[in-house]
């Protein structure tokens, strides 16, 4: 087999062919990852020759900016693969940011999926995910999802007519924006009373009862797909390695993903250079952080410490502690990719941080002011390079790339309350989360509809 799926328990270490529909591993319960023969599968000389594929872009597989990397994730043929035009990002040397992350201006880069078609990163997996379920022959594919998943579920099944989609969500806990996107690409919605990780628990229980299709990033094939974005990001920097690479944590399925991205990429001889990692928690989401940080957790060469988990949510639950933060799409307290997190971590000399509100507010505002709006949990990624600075984790001549998951119109109500003028607006929406100043806002100004009042406001 040229490709397969594998259990990354050590101890056991069991394969399964690709054409398996899996969540876990059937023989101990742990994460599957997909491998590859990379000898079957032609391995690359050099990273090269992805920037020749551009000049062939009126071939949609080509234009794709997952499937442009194929050789890179090969678990199906190249014609079986699904595309709607995913990955057109950009890489923005952010040199109006930097100076607030601490970082010299031509060192710090922001990676802006906000282009994709849903307007989020969650394309990059999802065309993958929806190629697999396509060729096992599913009929339905669902999904638990704070908003962006849903969203991109939605499109890939409104977009390609393969499947119907299936979305739970937690009682109030999606932003409009995204809950829009869902409902208008015509998505079955069920909203159960609970929080996101209620949700994933029984989309998980309903998709093996009904033989539905699970696309939530458990599934191992769809953080296939979001390893393309590492391989956009070292095509834009001309296939140099930066110092870093931040990124929010919520799933956790994009860190895990980068993970394996360059794990691949160091045995495969394609990189020498291996990047630190720095995965950014809300502080009212904070699971990671707290068991890698402050309780330890360490991969150990797949052997981690479960017991300290379980305790930790044994914890959680007496404690009744639900997460609760403005940056929902990272609203998770239950992170199904754990473990794979951990791996990553290792390989890539990580660290975790947690940041508040306000300082995701006051990052959310900076990046807003450079030109690339964004979503609050894609501005963690922000807030979190500027404590590592600031504690001199990072240098401020290091190289460092942040992730923007989400596009900023996935939650227009964070942006306007920040900037806005309506007090009450203001403290419904940040006030009681404890967002107290609005240093970096942008507040409209009144004035009477009078020509001499305007152009002497504007003198």
């Amino acid at each position: 087999m040229s490709a397969y799926q594998c259990c990354i328990n050590p101890d056991c270490g069991k394969t399964f062919g690709v054409d398996e529909v899996l969540h876990c591993c059937p023989a101990c319960g742990e994460l599957l990852d997909v491998q590859y023969d990379w000898n079957a599968v032609k391995p690359l000389k050099s990273l090269n020759v992805f920037e020749s594929y551009w000049s062939e872009r009126s071939n949609p597989h080509r234009f794709s900016g997952v499937w442009r990397f194929h050789q890179l994730l090969p678990f199906l043929p190249l014609e079986k693969c699904v595309t709607i035009g995913e990955g057109q990002t950009v890489l923005q040397n952010a040199q109006r940011v930097a100076p607030y992350a601490g970082i010299k201006p031509d060192r710090f880069f922001l990676q802006y999926e906000g282009l994709n078609p849903s307007g989020s990163f969650k394309d990059n997996g999802m065309c993958a995910a929806f190629s697999h379920g396509a060729f096992v022959g599913a009929s339905r594919a669902a999904c638990a999802s704070t908003g962006n998943t849903s969203a991109s579920l939605a499109i890939y099944s409104a977009c390609t007519n393969l499947m119907q989609s299936v979305i739970f969500i937690g009682s109030g806990k999606i932003a409009y924006g995204k809950l829009s996107q869902a409902l208008d690409y015509g998505a079955k919605t069920i909203q159960i009373d609970g929080d996101f990780d209620d949700a994933m628990s029984r989309v998980q229980q309903v998709s093996k009862e009904l033989g539905i299709y699970l696309v939530n990033s458990v599934n191992p094939f769809r953080l296939e797909g979001q390893k393309a974005i590492m391989f956009r990001v070292l095509e834009a920097l001309r296939w140099q390695v930066p110092d870093w690479i931040a990124v929010p944590g919520g799933n956790l399925g994009n860190s895990s993903s980068f993970g394996k991205a360059f794990i691949e990429l160091h045995q495969l001889g394609l990189i020498k250079k291996v990047p630190c990692l720095a995965v950014i928690n809300a502080a009212g989401a904070d699971t990671l952080y707290r068991l890698y940080e402050k309780e330890g957790l360490r991969w150990n060469g797949g052997r981690y410490d479960k017991n300290l988990t379980k305790k930790f949510y044994e914890t959680m639950n007496s404690e009744g502690r639900k997460a609760s933060t403005i940056a929902s799409a990272i609203e998770i307290n239950r992170p199904v990719n754990l473990s794979k997190c951990l791996r990553a971590l290792d390989f890539c000399n990580g660290v975790v941080r947690e940041v508040s509100e306000q300082e995701i507010l006051d990052a959310k505002a900076q990046v807003g002011a450079s030109g690339l709006g964004c979503e609050p949990a894609s501005a963690a990624s922000v807030a979190g390079v500027k404590k590592l600075a600031a504690e001199g984790i990072i240098a401020k001549d290091e190289s460092v790339v942040c992730i923007l998951t989400g596009h900023q119109l996935k939650d227009p109500n964070a942006t306007v309350a920040y900037h806005g003028t309506d007090k009450d607006f203001y403290e419904e929406i940040l006030g009681k989360r404890g967002v107290k100043t609005r240093v970096f806002a942008n507040h409209p100004v009144s004035v009477a509809n009078d020509l001499e009042q305007i152009v002497s406001m504007l003198r």
